[in-house]
């Protein structure tokens, strides 16, 4: 069974299991967001009392914790006991270019096996300048986008544009163009530092 379940599936499932989880999620009356659970847990903690914003029952979105915890979990099991022991497959064209900019990818076990590359996830560089400004400036600009947008990638494209609503095709299409932008103009020149 182990081996049935770590093997590569057809895209397809994927799609299948969304449009159920969205079907179930709309004949329930609830909406599909990852940050939405910001503001969850925000109200769980008290935030309420001092901020009108996070004032509101916090237990009516439990489902969307218990997703959200379910995805932590089921990463940690799939990191853990379901990953492939071979490296990742990487087109040659992907690697070189990712080689020019200065980042290795595995091509045997003994190099790794993962999809992060060492150069930037290792813990001997979590604080050089390349890093810090990914994460630090980078998670900035992914929290200040979602709250101005009004939800994340996975609200707007996923549930969003299964509810046919202007709004989250909108921001589809800036999350698109951020993320070229960001893939080959302003990374490029910061794994270049």
């Amino acid at each position: 069974m182990i081996d049935f379940i770590s093997q590569p599936w057809h895209w397809a499932v994927s799609g299948v299991m969304i449009v159920f989880v969205m079907f179930i999620l709309h004949w329930f009356g609830n909406r599909f967001g990852v940050s939405s659970n910001l503001n969850t847990i925000c109200a769980m903690g008290g935030a309420g009392k001092n901020i009108e914003y996070f004032n509101f029952d916090w237990k009516e979105k439990r489902w969307n914790l218990v997703f959200i915890f379910g995805a932590i979990i089921g990463g940690y099991i799939a990191i853990n006991f379901l990953a492939s022991p071979e490296p990742v497959q990487i087109s040659e064209a992907t690697r070189a270019h990712f080689e020019s900019l200065g980042v290795h990818t595995p091509r045997t076990l003994s190099e790794g096996n993962g999809y992060v590359p060492a150069e930037i996830f290792a813990t001997a560089n979590i604080f050089s300048l390349k890093n810090l400004i990914m994460l630090v400036l980078g998670g900035f600009l992914v929290g200040f986008g979602a709250r101005y947008a009004g939800g994340c990638t996975s609200g707007h494209a996923i549930s969003g544009l299964s509810n046919l609503q202007l709004p989250s095709l909108i921001s589809v299409i800036g999350f698109f163009i951020g993320g070229l932008f960001m893939a080959w103009i302003v990374l490029p020149q910061i794994l270049t530092l």
